[in-house]
């Protein structure tokens, strides 16, 4: 497996024998930073676009087919017409708080997104506490919703950023806890570590036994309620609320929040194959040199986009099969039984490792 610190390393001596190492630092933050929003954006442009074809698959419809060929530039001429959409500002509003809370969401779907371990030494965030940093910088995102109801003056959007503030906050005990089930079994919060051990000792979700397994259906539906997305989109319900609490938005300010709300799906596939599928590393057969020798010759940024895609499709599988929720259904199932059901896991998981019943 190719590991992407040689390449990072060559090219830091390269910039600090021409220039100070401060300068070399700045030059290099800035090439992540550029990597970052072209891949941010370009992620979202592929996942719009698969949704709306996955979409139609489950509707027996076509789907996007008019712009360009099989309506691949759809989503390009949807960009192009929301750049150039007025922005209104609705006069009973706070409008400083209603312009910030887009970019409280987008900050924070960047700095989970820079969380994410693309391949060997393919890190941007990589601390020895990374799942609970994810976690932590996760939770930011509520903010810029609450402030987007209660800023815009407006009862929809209030009543959907309440449900929103119940909802991810309620939820994110759910993650928090099928976080702590896959570190109990790896021993490490440091993401890269966690992904390392599944190249070296197997996926977690066959390592974990039971309780590994129970994790990852857990954090699928808590992962979906998180994201906003059906059957847990109460907050944006718009056969109750319009759009919920981005009602009152329109042009980039409604673009931000559309668009952090593609990137938290694949943050979301994307961790979930990071710490139960083995992120980048590759898929073994024990005894099977040949298998093995091949699929090691697969770079570790395919295992792992393959992987978080894998995890996306799940997602909207379940948001184009299930109906939506009534609010008290949907806390009613975190709180009387996902997060028991989590707390009981995180046992189970204590006591395989106890007594050494993980499969290495």
């Amino acid at each position: 497996m190719f590991d992407f610190t040689t390449v990072s390393t060559w090219f830091h001596s390269l910039l600090t024998g021409v220039m100070p190492e401060w300068l070399a630092i700045g030059i290099e933050c800035l090439i992540v930073l550029l990597f970052i929003i072209i891949l941010y954006a370009t992620l979202a442009i592929i996942l719009i676009y698969a949704e709306r074809k996955i979409c139609a698959f489950f509707q027996c419809r076509i789907g996007p087919n008019r712009v360009g060929k099989w309506g691949v530039l759809q989503v390009f001429a949807d960009v192009l017409k929301m750049l150039t959409k007025e922005i209104i500002k609705m006069r009973q509003s706070d409008r400083l708080l209603h312009d910030m809370a887009p970019y409280f969401v987008l900050v924070a779907s960047f700095l989970t997104f820079s969380c994410i371990p693309w391949n060997k030494g393919l890190e941007i965030l990589d601390f020895n506490v990374g799942a609970f940093f994810f976690i932590s910088v996760s939770g930011i995102g509520v903010i810029g919703i609450l402030l987007a109801g209660w800023a815009s003056h407006s009862k929809y959007p209030m009543i959907g950023a309440m449900r929103s503030g119940a909802q991810l906050i309620s939820y994110e005990l759910s993650i928090g806890m099928t976080m702590l089930v896959v570190i109990l079994l790896n021993g490490s919060m440091q993401l890269s570590e966690i992904v390392q051990q599944q190249a070296d000792y197997g996926w977690n979700i066959v390592r974990g036994h039971v309780p590994a397994v129970l994790a990852f259906l857990i954090y699928l539906v808590a992962g979906n309620a998180e994201c906003n997305r059906g059957p847990f989109d109460l907050p944006e319900a718009e056969s109750e609320l319009t759009a919920g609490y981005h009602t009152e938005y329109s042009g980039m300010h409604f673009g931000f929040f559309y668009l952090a709300e593609y990137l938290n799906l694949f943050i979301c596939g994307a961790m979930a194959a990071t710490i139960f599928l083995g992120g980048w590393a590759p898929f073994y057969i024990q005894g099977a040199d040949g298998f093995n020798s091949v699929m090691a010759a697969i770079p570790g940024f395919v295992w792992f986009f393959a992987k978080a895609f894998f995890v996306v499709f799940l997602l909207m599988w379940i948001r184009w099969t299930f109906p939506r929720l009534r609010i008290d259904q949907l806390l009613t199932l975190e709180w009387k039984y996902l997060m028991p059901l989590s707390m009981i896991n995180i046992v189970l998981m204590a006591l395989v490792v106890c007594f050494g019943l993980t499969i290495n």
